[in-house]
């Protein structure tokens, strides 16, 4: 397959960008009136959406998100994990409401029945015995991590280079020429130097995963089960099991973040593949939309933890940098046990995955038609595309195969034809709410915007 010409993928690109300026006069508007706001938007990676300006939203229910200029759009993006549930779901909406309006009290420092509803029903999905609930994934593996630290007397947590947890200082890493932490490019001022903190091995790589825990010094080896957000890059066989057996074998903890890989299935990947944790983190999905994280461990864990709380070493009550005064509270326990316990069910995620798989097999045929050297890898109800072919093996591959006009092409082509895929990467994600219909007409303007390419 020759490669794409250049020259056409940039007129293509300029005639979507066109297209996408003509097409959304007021969310421009919008944007430009931003002058309160640092980077014109609420958060600054909402810049992040290709055409020079976001959509600004109107409304979304279900999988269905519309905006400001009259548009609507069948949505994969879906917050980026954050909205798997769907926009809105209606038992949550309900259970919030009840909590707002009827009982009143959305946070207040006090416990409701509905916390150890969700911890049970963690326990039963994961695994993890032990449930403390935060507002994020990135608070979870923040506050996990001092744990890990305190439990071990290490002082570095190990991650994989281009892993994603949040924006969690210490994972911000990739290996330099000697193969120490470096910053990861655009890292915004870390407080120390990586290596400090940090040490990193390549995904489905177990020889310098070793060779960096043979060190020592590593608390919690602090992983996804796949990488999620340089493109879906899957574990190959016995690599996972290959890290479970080196954490323990170095006296390492291991901490399993299933922020994104929760597509997997009702338990994600860690029931799906039997993974054992010492420490779980999950975040975005569970609430249904609503802020809301959580982490689990381990009987031996706790005891281990404690062991130095009651000794007077650590405070995890006060002042000892663990929890917020938000987390956990009432508004947000009444989301997870809604989403949980009637959206994100077992049925729920047969009906995703079965939708995805359809999803991924569309892209695929459209690949092998025209002989367009990328790659699509699946992960339970999420699916992603990337501009290499075989499939990138490790994270450092996944970015080089990153192409910034491709992606842009690809995401504005889309956009104007009604679709919305993950402004990050090329991620589709499927809820409840999803239809065979919607993949269909993925599947048709894939092809459509593809062969353009090829034309």
């Amino acid at each position: 397959m020759p490669d794409i010409d250049r020259s056409r993928l940039a007129e293509l690109l300029a005639a979507e960008q066109a297209t996408y300026t003509q097409g959304h006069h007021r969310s421009r508007e919008l944007f430009e009136q931003g002058s309160n706001l640092f980077g014109r938007v609420p958060m600054t990676w909402m810049n992040k959406w290709t055409g020079g300006f976001p959509l600004y939203l109107d409304h979304a229910r279900g999988n269905r998100i519309s905006d400001v200029d009259g548009h609507t759009y069948v949505d994969f993006a879906l917050g980026d994990t954050g909205a798997m549930a769907g926009h809105s779901p209606r038992a949550t909406v309900e259970a919030v409401g009840r909590r707002m309006g009827d009982l009143g009290g959305i946070t207040t420092m006090l416990p409701t029945e509905d916390a150890q509803w969700v911890g049970a029903e963690l326990t039963r999905r994961f695994g993890m015995p032990l449930w403390s609930f935060t507002l994020s994934a990135t608070d979870a593996n923040r506050w996990a991590v001092r744990l890990a630290r305190l439990a071990t007397g290490r002082p570095k947590i190990l991650v994989f280079a281009y892993c994603y947890h949040g924006s969690v200082d210490e994972t911000f890493a990739v290996p330099g020429p000697d193969g120490k932490a470096e910053s990861r490019p655009g890292n915004v001022a870390p407080p120390v130097d990586l290596d400090l903190t940090t040490r990193v091995a390549t995904w489905n790589d177990l020889e310098s995963l070793e060779r960096e825990l043979a060190h020592g010094d590593v608390a919690a080896v602090l992983t996804e089960p796949a990488l999620t957000n340089i493109g879906i890059v899957l574990p190959e066989p016995g690599f996972l099991e290959g890290v479970r057996e080196l954490a323990t074998r170095y006296g390492s903890l291991l901490m399993i973040d299933e922020t994104h890989t929760f597509s997997t299935g009702w338990g994600g990947a860690t029931r799906a593949w039997g993974l054992e944790p010492d420490i779980f983190v999950i975040g975005k999905s569970i609430g249904g939309g609503i802020p809301s994280g959580a982490y689990g461990i381990t009987e031996e864990l706790a005891a281990r933890v404690t062991s130095h709380t009651d000794a007077g070493d650590a405070d995890i009550i006060d002042v000892g940098g663990v929890g917020g005064t938000l987390a956990g509270n009432a508004l947000t326990s009444a989301a997870m046990r809604a989403t949980l316990g009637e959206v994100l069910t077992e049925a729920a995620f047969a009906h995703m995955t079965e939708l995805a798989t359809a999803y991924t097999e569309g892209v695929q045929a459209t690949l092998d038609e025209l002989d367009v050297p990328w790659s699509v890898v699946q992960l339970g109800a999420r699916s992603e595309y990337r501009f290499a072919r075989p499939a990138p093996r490790t994270g450092e591959e996944s970015a080089a195969a990153h192409d910034d006009d491709l992606d842009a092409y690809m995401h504005l082509a889309m956009c104007n034809r009604g679709i919305l895929m993950t402004p990050f990467h090329n991620m589709a994600l499927m809820c409840p709410d999803t239809t065979r219909a919607d993949v269909d007409r993925h599947t048709a303007l894939f092809r459509e915007v593809v062969g353009a390419l090829y034309a």
